[in-house]
Parts: C-alpha cells; sequence; structure tokens
C-alpha cells in the first residue's frame, strides 16, 4: 500500500479537496471553500495546511464566528444541499460562537461542517489559553457543546483516527434524511502530528444522493386515503425544494386539483401566481391557506417537519383530519398520526399520482374564493398609511398605536412596514434572491412575499437565528454569483446582534443588499409580550428616564454605520425616497449596499386565524395575564395531542 506522510491537518485540506457528489448522474465538487478566523488552536496547524494543500478551495476570511458559518448554512441552502462550505475556528470563545451556527443547521437539515480548534490532545500544557477545565472530566472542552446541536460529532486525538472520522462525517453530511450540522474537533498538538495516511485515502471519493422509492404497500394506502378525501391539502416543504421535486409537485396539484400552501423552507417552489397556490400557512401563514387548512379532512405533507408554526401548535387541523407524509425521513414521515410514505419527493409524487386513478378533489370555488379574498387583503397591505386608519390597523389594539405615534415623531417617520415590504417585492427582478431569519418580518415574508421565479426565497425559520440574514446573504451571494442580486431582509434588533460579515463582503467585493427595517425595537416579541398580557420590558430601544427605558425612541443611524465599512448606503424615511435609492442602488457593483429604512412599530401583518401556544402565565396580579391564559386553555382544548 502506498502511503503519503502528512499532518493531520494537512490530510484533512486534501481529503476536502477531493470529495464530490453525485445527483442524477451528475457530478460536482462537494466542497466549496472555507470560511476561517485564524486564531489560537488552528492558526498554525490548520492554517499551515490550507498555505500548503487547498487547490480548488476557496478561503473566505471571517469576522464573526457565528457569522462565517451562518454564511456557509446559507450557502448549503441555496445549493439546495449539493454543495456546503466549512467553517473553522480557534479554541474557546471562536468554537463556542459556532454552535448557535450549528442549531440553525441541524435545525433545518441543511449539511454545515465545522472544524474547531481543542486542547492539547497530550495535556501537557493544561489548562491552555482559553481552556474550560471540568474537574470532573478533563476531557470535556468547549467544544463539548456542539454535541446537542450536531448530526455527528467527533474529536480527532490522534492523526490516524482522521479516516474514520471524516468518512463517517461526509456519511451524514450526504444523507438527505439525517443531515445538519457536523462537527469534527481538532486538538491544537494533534493537527501538526504527521502519520503515513494511505494515498487511496484521497482519491476522488464520489458521494451518491440516492433517490429513496416508496414501497408499494405505502403508496396503495396513501392513495386509499387521498380517494376518500372531500377536502384534501397539499403542503409544499422544504424537501420539495431539496429534492428538486418542484416539477413533479405542480403536476401532481395539477393532476388532482388539491390545492397547496407553503412552509417557510418551500416557500418559491412554485410561483405565487398559481391558482391552486395558497400561500403560507399555519402562525405566519395568510388566510387563504388557513381557511382552507381548518376544514380540511386530509393533508398531504410533501418534505415538511411541521413545526409549531406550520400546524398553529397543532390546532389548525381538526382531530378527525388525515394526513400522508411523503418525506425521505422515517422520523417526520410518523409526525401528525400519518400514512407514511418514506421516500425521497420526486421520486415518490408520480408514482403516488398513478395510483389515484383520475382522481380529482371536489373543490367547486373554494380554493378561487379564498385567494381572492387573500387577494384583497395583499392590497390593503401595499397600501397601507399611517395617518389613514382605515387602511391601517394596529396588530393588537389602538392602545398600541401610542408607540406608533412616539416613534413617528422620535424619528420624523412614517412608512408602515408592510407597504415597503411590497414596494421592494414589486421592483425586485424575477430571479432575485430574498432572505431572512427573525423577528416580524418572516410572517410579513411568508404571507406577503411574491416569488416570481423557483428557488428565489431562502428564509431560516427552523431555529430563527437573529444574525442569520446578514451572513446569509454573503452565502447566498457566494452560491448564485454575481449575475443576480440578494436582498437580505432583517429588523434592527437583528442588525445589532450581528452584522460583522458585512466587512467580509467589502473584502470580497460582494454586492449584498440590506433591507434594514428599523422600528427600533424588537417588534414581534414586543407584540407577544403586550399581546398575553405583560407591560412592555427590554423590547424597545429607548433611552432611560425617572420611569426606566421609556425614554426617547434610539434614532441610530445604521446608513452611516455601513458606510463607515465601505457600503453603499441610503437613509430612507418616504416611499419616493425608497425608490429613488432602490434605482440607483441597482447601479451599484461589487460593493454592499445597505437601506436604513425607518418604520412604524405595529405596523406589520396579524395573526389571519392562527394560534401559537407559548407559557401563559397561570398566576398573576394582571388580569391581562390572566385573560390570555383563559384563551389559552380555550385552544389547547381544542389542539391535536399528537
Amino acid at each position: 500500500m502506498k502511503t503519503v506522510r502528512l499532518t493531520m491537518a494537512q490530510a484533512l485540506v486534501r481529503f476536502l479537496e477531493n470529495q464530490y457528489i453525485e445527483v442524477d448522474g451528475v457530478q460536482n465538487r462537494f466542497v466549496r471553500g472555507v470560511f476561517i478566523i485564524p486564531g489560537h488552536g488552528n492558526v498554525v496547524g490548520f492554517g499551515q495546511a490550507l498555505t500548503q494543500e487547498a487547490k480548488h478551495l476557496e478561503i473566505w476570511h471571517g469576522q464573526n464566528e457565528q457569522g462565517m458559518a451562518q454564511a456557509a448554512v446559507a450557502f448549503a441552502k441555496q445549493m439546495k444541499r449539493k454543495q456546503i462550505c466549512v467553517a473553522t475556528s480557534s479554541v474557546g470563545p471562536g468554537a463556542a460562537n459556532m454552535v448557535t451556527a450549528c442549531g440553525t443547521a441541524t435545525a433545518n437539515n441543511i449539511p454545515l461542517l465545522v472544524l474547531p480548534g481543542d486542547v492539547y490532545a497530550c495535556r501537557q500544557p493544561d489548562p491552555v489559553l482559553q481552556q474550560v477545565e471540568q474537574t470532573h472530566n478533563l476531557s470535556i472542552s468547549t467544544n463539548d457543546a456542539f454535541k446537542a446541536v450536531c448530526r455527528y460529532w467527533d474529536r480527532v486525538v490522534r492523526p490516524e483516527q482522521l479516516m474514520s472520522a471524516m468518512l463517517s462525517a461526509f456519511r451524514v453530511l450526504t444523507d438527505p434524511a439525517n443531515t445538519g450540522a457536523v462537527c469534527v474537533a481538532m486538538p491544537q498538538d494533534v493537527e501538526g502530528e504527521a502519520y503515513d495516511y494511505p494515498e487511496t485515502f484521497f482519491r476522488k471519493r464520489v458521494w451518491r444522493l440516492e433517490r429513496r422509492p416508496a414501497t408499494e404497500a405505502a403508496l396503495s394506502e396513501a392513495a386509499e386515503a387521498i380517494k376518500k378525501a372531500k377536502r384534501p391539502m397539499l403542503i409544499c416543504g422544504g424537501g420539495v425544494r431539496y429534492s428538486e421535486a418542484h416539477a413533479e409537485f405542480r403536476a401532481f396539484a395539477e393532476a388532482t386539483g388539491i390545492p397547496f400552501a407553503e412552509t417557510q423552507a418551500g416557500k418559491s417552489a412554485i410561483e405565487w401566481t398559481h391558482p391552486l397556490n395558497l400561500g403560507g400557512v399555519g402562525v405566519t401563514g395568510c388566510s387563504a391557506a388557513n381557511d382552507i387548512a381548518k376544514k380540511a379532512d386530509l393533508v398531504i405533507g410533501v418534505g415538511t417537519r411541521y413545526t409549531d408554526f406550520t400546524t398553529a401548535s397543532k390546532w389548525l387541523f381538526k382531530d378527525s383530519c388525515k394526513f400522508v407524509n411523503i418525506n425521505v425521513s422515517d422520523f417526520q414521515a410518523l409526525k401528525m398520526e400519518a400514512i407514511p410514505v418514506v421516500a425521497d419527493a420526486k421520486a415518490a409524487l408520480p408514482c403516488l399520482l398513478s395510483k389515484l386513478d383520475g382522481y380529482k378533489a371536489p373543490y367547486t370555488n373554494e380554493v378561487t374564493a379564498a385567494r381572492e379574498k387573500w387577494a384583497k387583503e395583499l392590497e390593503r397591505l401595499d397600501s397601507m398609511v399611517f395617518e389613514d386608519k382605515k387602511s391601517w390597523k394596529p396588530i393588537i389594539n389602538d392602545a398600541n398605536a401610542d408607540s406608533a405615534k412616539r416613534f413617528a415623531k422620535d424619528l420624523n417617520a412614517g412608512l408602515c412596514q408592510t407597504t415597503v415590504l411590497g414596494a421592494i417585492n414589486a421592483m425586485m427582478d424575477d430571479d432575485d434572491v430574498a432572505i431572512g431569519a427573525a423577528g416580524s418580518l418572516p410572517g410579513d415574508m411568508q404571507r406577503m412575499w411574491r416569488p416570481r421565479a423557483q428557488d428565489t426565497y431562502n428564509m431560516e425559520y427552523g431555529y430563527s437565528t437573529m444574525g442569520y440574514e446578514i451572513a446569509g446573504a454573503l452565502g447566498v451571494k457566494l452560491a448564485i454569483g454575481d449575475k443576480r442580486e440578494v436582498y437580505a431582509f432583517c429588523g434592527d434588533g437583528s442588525f445589532n446582534m450581528l452584522h460583522g460579515e458585512l466587512v467580509t463582503a467589502v473584502m470580497e467585493r460582494k454586492k449584498i443588499n440590506i433591507c434594514l427595517f428599523d422600528n427600533a425595537s424588537y417588534g414581534c416579541i414586543n407584540n407577544l409580550q403586550v399581546g398575553h398580557g405583560n407591560k412592555t420590558l427590554c423590547t424597545e430601544l429607548r433611552q432611560r428616564n425617572k420611569d426606566g427605558l421609556f425614554g426617547d425612541f434610539l434614532n441610530i443611524d445604521y446608513a452611516k454605520v455601513a458606510e463607515g465599512y465601505g457600503c453603499k448606503s441610503y437613509s430612507i424615511r418616504t416611499m419616493e425616497e425608497l425608490v429613488a435609492a432602490f434605482e440607483d442602488a441597482k447601479k451599484v457593483k461589487n460593493q454592499p449596499v445597505l437601506f436604513d429604512i425607518k418604520v412604524l412599530p405595529k405596523t406589520m401583518t396579524d395573526g389571519y386565524g392562527s394560534w401559537w401556544r407559548v407559557g401563559d402565565t397561570e398566576v398573576s396580579e394582571r388580569k391581562e395575564n390572566i385573560e390570555a391564559y383563559k384563551d389559552h386553555l380555550a385552544h389547547e382544548k381544542d389542539a391535536r395531542k399528537y
């Protein structure tokens, strides 16, 4: 057996260089590049290896470990899990920063490989800089924190262990049913230790993404259930997009006449104008999807995890409603007490359709009526004006209009959030990509966003990670290239929490467009807080006065912040300024853009007949809390139990 003597880190990079994925007979490199913040734990060993061994891998300089790993998540999501990026960090705090991104990846079933540096395997310098000492177990380091948020975890304490570790890592990264974050911790002394590796370890290795077929028994049982349905509906989940089953899903819906709703991950699989498209469903859903869902007697979920936002905490669908789930994961396929069809969506949908014997859903005009009703509401949301109470309905009650009035005075602003969102949607080109993650914007976007082309909506809502938006925009830009635009939609809360990858975008000359909706608050959490009977507490960005944090709203000039980094920026307080800025920004090349848009609090969308279960207070001095708890009990009584 021929061998080559390399350090563990050099062997790792050489291995990454030679990993390929094959989908439907087409092969591509599986690892695009590496995000790195060099530090104590990865700068000497792994850093040297990248310099020596990286031939095809691109290398990007991250600014925050969480941010660069979130960029890698968004990249893999936009690439439909068929190509990934790696993120590597130092020991200790650098590694800990990536834990959140791993949670994002695993919650959303997105492949992410993180390579954190680790403390010395030999233990001779103990305690090394940044080491957390656990007196009951000296083998524990910061990297053990990754275990809770990763699908696979390993620590390479001898250089020869790398071979089995990486094969297991890529087994998970390329498994559509069980993918997510993978952590392979690298003790810094082992990174530099050499071993005679078999040359076969570095051969071109092709990981085939096999399309799992459905069994005949599962298809027959599902078909019989569908043929009995009087009011069926489909749910288009992220699995439709990752499987590239867009055409098969469309054909199934059109052949059967079954309307479909979208999850956040499934949105943009089919254009919004399709006559069977009901839009977003659940807590952040629209009236069209939720009205049909409440009366459904059968739901066919395709590639969905049925989060509480999709099911409205299992309250949206009646107990008598049955479920058929097509999912490559047997764990997901069994949810909602469903008939499981454990299979790839692209492979299963045509087979299931062939067993329906020409079945047509017996709808008359219900779907058209639901869509028309929602279209009228969209018109209202697109044209909301603060001064016109007929068009503007505060999200909770009129009393909360006080926050909007105070904000308008303090920031000299009067734009409504839904109006701005609708305008930007209309001004974007068809193949531009929208990305978001947290706050009130995901709800507004699942309801209001109107994709005109496939896979142009990249919403991270499995983990609802504040800070994903800007880093994710960089990841999407790396995925789609410079000929298309990406627009990140984030609130001021997310921007303040994590926006360092703007600097990376400046360094890389990547144009990402940041639509910053500044309402000087954590708007959706303030709505949740006040709507369940609590007083406002630390959810608005105000100066402290004698009563607490209830003074003037902070008037932060985010445009100047971005300009200081080297971005092109615009300060926007009127619709005329928005339109002018947007048109001017289209001329910008190779430079990030930030739109600092001041939007009034409480001018987002409403709930549209949904319910979200939260931990309401059973005992309180406030009658508002008690009323909220009574409402909680009433809804809980009608919710499905499993």
